[in-house]
């Protein structure tokens, strides 16, 4: 089985290279949002207000086709798009790529504006109806009925499905039962069990049940999180100013290194800003245009317009909130005890501190440039949990890890532990002082505030509601997917499966989870933005022809 696991892990790492992680990713994704930028005129500002009057419901008409006011649609969408990413994916950036990660989470956002506003609107523009008389439509669509690449289409219907467990799923059953376990210690598998029921309620009541669920939650749900995180911008307001210097400070530069955070490269950061943006806000990914797609206009690019406050909202507003929470609050570069996992542990020969500054740099270059550090290989020899012999040093997220200690069923372990490449072979249980990311650096960086420990709590609320709607929002993604690829005889199959596989990721592996998540974003998000960089001329000719009826009828 360890096998396995190593072969698996290894396998993905080796994909997620090719593809979300490798350096023509985020090139392509933030290029495509500054081409439709500058190629439409800054859209994201000029229509950002007629945006706000399209979703308020001022131009409908009446008898328009579709399953979802312009409301639902959005809230929907943006059920979607804030879950883990604004709490988990928005620490995981800081803690991989420092304060820099989060000026390049900001720049997807911005131009994602335009990207999401281009794909929402083509895809809305070529939806149809289903065999069951609900609107289908999404990128799939797109590429077989607009591009007549039917082989494409499939592609990406696949990917969606399979994208459906890797983004909108998984990690967000893991991320809720872990934040609960660490919170309340409920285990994970009781988490899991009892919203994998809740979320069958919700999802086999299809699209009118899950939009209505959305348009309730969302609002309710982003307001208890604003208030959280204002209570601890506020009480480490010195802090703030400094922090939204070094945003922009290490944007071009990359992130110094600081406390126990050992530093990050510019390359690094941009790579995780932009990769953990895309993730938060979906911009680019095609996702977004399947709930849209079901909006009740005949105006695309109306519904398009629409879409453009999904980035704002997810990004520039509730990632900002994430991101100066954990800046000003300091816990970022701050060494806390945790359980450590294996998948983030790595033995290398040699004693090396991260407060010599010639340590300091050897282990920057190999976390950031992959530089060889001879990786341990041995026996080493633990006395009371503790290492008493072995000339190594253990990282851990990261980190140079401190105050070790090994376990096995509970109680102190005695005895040799394997090693081999770096990799801990022996069956213990290790703990420690290290960096900590991803949702339980989010819960901590709020107790940093005016509630104190009560912020976990807040923290923990918010994972629950963020996670918990996002992972129906993409149950709807999926079963479009599959009506797609196998008729609507294949929803029900799919949602009993995705349930299923909800309550498991809850006992799983985060860091495989996120790996995983990774892989899926981009194998959906590259397809997508082919075919909207090929239809861009039809784009521009849509827009155009959207205001001059505008006009014409406003006038």
């Amino acid at each position: 089985m360890k096998e396995v696991l190593v072969f698996v892990t290894e396998s993905l790492g080796w994909l997620d290279s090719l593809l979300g992680s490798a350096q023509y990713f985020p090139f392509l994704l933030l290029g495509t949002g500054v081409f439709f930028t500058l190629y439409l005129r800054f859209p994201q500002l000029r229509f950002f207000g007629h945006a706000l009057k399209v979703v308020r419901g001022k131009y409908d008409k009446e008898g328009a086709v579709g399953d979802a006011t312009h409301f639902q649609a959005l809230t929907t969408a943006i059920s979607g798009t804030v879950g883990t990413g604004n709490i988990g994916g928005v620490a995981l950036a800081i803690y991989l790529g420092g304060p820099a990660a989060l000026f390049w989470m900001w720049m997807t956002a911005f131009f994602g504006m335009t990207t999401k506003f281009v794909e929402v609107t083509l895809s809305h523009k070529y939806r149809t109806v289903d065999a069951s008389g609900f609107i289908a439509g999404g990128p799939m669509y797109v590429m077989e009925r607009r591009l007549n690449m039917k082989w494409l289409a499939v592609f990406f219907a696949i990917a969606t499905v399979v994208s459906s467990f890797g983004t909108g799923n998984m990690p967000q059953s893991n991320n809720i039962a872990s934040g609960i376990e660490s919170t309340f210690g409920i285990p994970v598998w009781l988490t899991g069990a009892v919203l994998a029921i809740l979320l069958g309620l919700v999802i086999l009541g299809g699209i009118k049940r899950i939009v209505r669920f959305a348009e309730k939650l969302v609002p309710a749900m982003a307001i208890i999180y604003f208030i959280g995180g204002i209570g601890v911008i506020l009480f480490n307001l010195p802090q703030v100013g400094a922090s939204i210097i070094a945003v922009f400070q290490d944007a071009f530069t990359g992130s110094a290194a600081a406390g126990g955070f050992l530093g990050a490269s510019f390359a690094y950061a941009f790579n995780r800003g932009v990769n953990r943006g895309l993730y938060s806000n979906e911009a680019g990914q095609g996702s977004a245009p399947i709930a849209h797609a079901a909006a009740k206009t005949d105006e695309p690019v109306a519904e398009g317009m629409v879409s453009i406050l999904e980035p704002f909202i997810d990004t520039i507003i509730i990632c900002t909130l994430t991101g100066l929470v954990i800046l000003s609050s300091g816990v970022w570069t701050q060494k806390i005890h945790n359980e450590f996992q294996r998948f983030d542990m790595q033995y290398i020969a040699g004693v090396y501190d991260d407060k010599d500054k010639d340590d300091l740099d050897q282990l920057f270059h190999h976390l950031n440039f992959g530089e060889d550090i001879e990786l341990f290989s041995g026996e080493i020899e633990v006395s009371e949990g503790r290492a008493v012999s072995g000339s190594f040093t253990l990282l851990h997220n990261r980190s140079v890890a401190e105050n070790v200690t090994y376990t096995l069923d509970g109680n102190l372990f005695s005895g040799q532990l394997k090693v081999a490449e770096g990799k801990l072979e022996s069956q213990v249980q290790v703990s420690g002082r290290s960096l900590i990311h991803s949702v339980n650096l989010t819960s901590e960086a709020f107790t940093r505030g005016v509630f104190g420990e009560y912020g976990r709590y807040i923290v923990s609320l918010g994972l629950v509601l963020f996670a918990f709607t996002t992972a129906v929002a993409w149950s709807y993604y999926g079963d479009r997917a599959m009506t797609y690829l196998f008729g609507g005889a294949s929803v029900m199959p799919y949602r009993l499966f995705y349930v299923m596989g909800f309550f498991l990721a809850a006992v799983a592996d985060t860091s495989l989870i996120w790996l995983l998540s990774a892989i899926t974003i981009a194998l959906m998000t590259i397809p997508n933005l082919f075919s909207i960089l090929f239809l861009h001329k039809e784009m521009r000719t849509s827009v155009d022809d959207y205001w001059q009826r505008f006009r014409h009828e406003n006038t």
